[in-house]
């Protein structure tokens, strides 16, 4: 396998190479089940796995780029440019593939479908998003709109007391909690009147202190009142949060413990969780999957200083596109030839390899014509915001 040595401005390759992996690892779930079943494991979820996986990474990277130049309106207009244009992109795609395959069940059919999918809050204000992977970007959000009031109230450094404590919380919530205490479709848009306006104080510096607060408040609500699965959403903050202490540990900020206790927490929450969600929260499964998505972040981590496979570092540079694109692309493909689910096996393994070779090349395309040209246009429009 070809490699490349990581030099010191790209030595952050062994990120891209665990983004890689986790965005095969849910490429898999949903290919698996529709193309070959019978490869399917069932003693932990490729799925959770892989989303546990991108949860690490963003903790651990994405905190540091708002702290390294201290630039709270740059820091929101380079997550904007970098999550949008392609999430719109999918969206839409999606919206025009309907003529053909309906609109997921779970999208509701009113105008709190438009104010959910615009925020990107979708989990936590009860909207499915019309991708089936775009539920993760709630928590994504959230951790972002969190990790901007605490560096401008100056308590971001405190990554491990919060992980901590997220996973406390997550443990008890599963314990009190059955169902979304708070519904409705007031919850999205209510949530995205206060997005936008918060947000764009955040950006233009007017009132930014306030506004963050209030946005961080508001996620914080949303996360514990609204979530479709609320255990499971503190627990994904806890481990987004351990991901960032992981980080300050490594710069001499911090301790490890804190990270070992969420992570003993994190495994344990569905243990004796009231709300039952599915087979991929078994217990046994769910500690295997912990315990293995832990693992991984802990050997890439390791190995950080070696050669990374060039493979994964491009897996990785196209992991937010493949993520994003597959499933619709999946759902397209398996309505064109049908259910492959009892086919003969060499045709199963034949249509596999041809529907991922399909959605590498199109995540490659539409990183290379969507994503890319955002990003650039984003570093152009930070330089007006700084």
């Amino acid at each position: 396998m070809s490699v490349v040595v990581a030099p010191p401005k790209a030595r952050l390759a062994w990120l891209d190479a665990l983004r890689g992996v986790g965005a095969l690892a849910v490429l898999g779930e949903h290919l698996f089940p529709w193309v070959l079943p019978w490869l399917r494991p069932y003693w932990f979820n490729l799925g959770i796995y892989g989303v546990l996986v991108f949860f690490l990474v963003s903790g651990y990277i994405v905190p540091t780029s708002l702290e390294r130049r201290g630039d709270v309106g740059g820091f929101w207009v380079g997550r904007v440019f970098r999550l949008y244009p392609l999430y719109l992109a999918v969206a839409a795609l999606v919206l025009v593939m309907a003529w053909w395959m309906p609109v997921r069940e779970a999208v509701p059919r009113d105008g709190s479908a438009v104010a959910g999918h615009v925020t990107m809050l979708l989990d936590v204000v009860g909207v499915g998003g019309v991708a089936d992977t775009m539920w993760t970007l709630s928590y994504e959000m959230v951790f972002y709109l969190l990790v901007t009031g605490l560096f401008l109230a100056g308590a971001h450094r405190r990554s491990g007391a919060i992980a901590v404590l997220f996973g406390v919380a997550a443990v008890g919530w599963g314990l009190l909690v059955v169902s979304s205490p708070v519904t409705g479709a007031w919850l999205a848009y209510g949530s995205a009147v206060g997005f936008f306006v918060g947000l764009a104080c955040v950006i233009s510096g007017r009132f930014r202190h306030t506004a963050a607060y209030g946005l961080a408040l508001g996620a914080l609500g949303l996360l514990f009142l609204g979530g479709r699965i609320p255990w499971f959403g503190v627990t994904v903050l806890a481990v987004m949060f351990a991901g960032t202490a992981v980080h300050r540990w490594e710069r001499g900020e911090g301790a490890l413990w804190p990270v070992l206790v969420t992570g003993v927490l994190v495994a344990i929450v569905p243990v004796w969780a009231r709300q039952q969600v599915g087979w991929w929260a078994e217990p046994k499964v769910w500690i295997t999957t912990v315990v293995l998505a832990g693992a991984s972040f802990g050997v890439a981590m390791a190995v950080r200083h070696r050669r990374v496979p060039r493979v994964l570092v491009w897996l990785g540079l196209i992991s937010y596109s493949l993520y994003l694109v597959h499933h619709p692309l999946l759902r397209l493909f398996v309505e064109i030839t049908g259910d492959l689910r009892w086919s003969a096996v060499h045709v199963q393994v034949g249509l596999a390899v041809v529907f991922t070779a399909a959605i590498l090349g199109a995540s490659w395309l539409s990183y290379r014509f969507v994503e890319k040209p955002a990003q650039e246009w984003g570093r152009r429009v930070k330089g007006y915001v700084s």
